[in-house]
């Protein structure tokens, strides 16, 4: 990851919950943002094909309420930020059973967003005076999300 994005993202968690995460974070974010995506894919791909379909459509992902408001509150701090560029590169998928189609992996940004607007957002929750993420708290987080999704 280049400087520049190094420092997006840094400003991203500043500007999301108050926090100073550095280019050491980047693997365990990059980590999280890989696996919950697979996870949402996983879920939708069984979504298609109950529907009896070959591919995934933007409707078959298990969008929350919750996430849907933090994917719209990531798209507002995101006209500062301008991360989404950056998470179009982070935005890729294994093989599925199922192929995602155009629309779908276009939003795969804007829903990485809001899983990092509210990764940012459950470090507070869990640790309200929290500055700076440590392996403990990348854990806990995690794990919270985990089991949610």
């Amino acid at each position: 990851m280049t400087v520049m994005s190094i420092a997006r993202f840094e400003r991203f968690f500043r500007a999301a919950a108050g926090l100073d995460v550095d280019k050491n974070d980047l693997k365990r974010y990059s980590d999280f943002v890989d696996a919950k995506l697979y996870d949402l894919l996983t879920v939708a791909q069984a979504t298609a094909k109950a529907n009896g379909r070959d591919i995934i459509r933007t409707c078959d992902l298990p969008i929350t309420k919750g996430l849907q408001e933090s994917i719209h509150h990531f798209r507002k701090i995101d006209q500062d930020v301008e991360l989404k560029p950056i998470l179009e590169q982070l935005a890729t998928h294994p093989a599925l059973d199922r192929t995602p189609d155009e629309e779908t992996e276009a939003a795969y940004p804007d829903i990485i967003g809001g899983l990092s607007l509210a990764l940012a957002q459950c470090f507070k929750i869990l640790h309200p005076d929290l500055k700076n993420p440590q392996t403990q708290h990348w854990d806990e987080t995690r794990a919270v999300f985990d089991l949610l999704l």
